[in-house]
């Protein structure tokens, strides 16, 4: 039988240590959760008592976001910023988009945020984009449409 490789998620150094603190927050608050969960026990009546049910539901949660942010954090491949001059993670660049200036920052598969101008190289955009130099011109197909971005400045 032969195993298949681990997919590899990409993060900036940022990146990588605020999901150890999500994870470590997570972690510490799990305790509390449980003596909750043990308090709404001893009430009785497991059916009908809403605060057991509460209670049990957000160490779910909890559960779930730490098995989650566990893997993420041992399949993660920080990526050290580069100043190359091309985009890559890290990179911030500045675009030109059918005559209005943009500017967003490249950060790692699960960092990415659009409205705070955060955008993986997973996205149609960052696929378009990676490795490219100022100057470049690129045709970027997005849901919204098709557009045109000139690299303007990489920094």
């Amino acid at each position: 039988m032969q195993s298949r490789p681990i997919h590899r998620t990409r993060f900036t150094k940022a990146g990588f240590e605020k999901l150890q603190l999500e994870y470590e927050e997570l972690k510490n608050e799990r305790p509390a959760v449980v003596a909750d969960v043990q308090k709404a026990r001893e009430m009785g009546d497991l059916k009908e008592n809403g605060y057991y049910q509460a209670s049990k539901a957000k160490l779910r949660s909890i559960d779930s976001q730490l098995m989650r942010i566990a893997f993420q954090l041992k399949t993660a491949q920080i990526v050290e910023e580069k100043a190359t001059g091309s985009i890559g993670i890290g990179s911030t660049v500045l675009f030109s988009i059918n005559g209005n200036d943009k500017t967003f920052q490249f950060v790692g598969d699960l960092e990415a945020n659009p409205s705070e101008g955060k955008l993986s190289f997973l996205s149609p955009i960052g696929r378009a984009v990676e490795g490219k130099k100022v100057g470049d011109v690129v045709e970027v197909k997005t849901p919204s449409g098709s557009f045109i971005y000139k690299i303007k400045k990489v920094s």
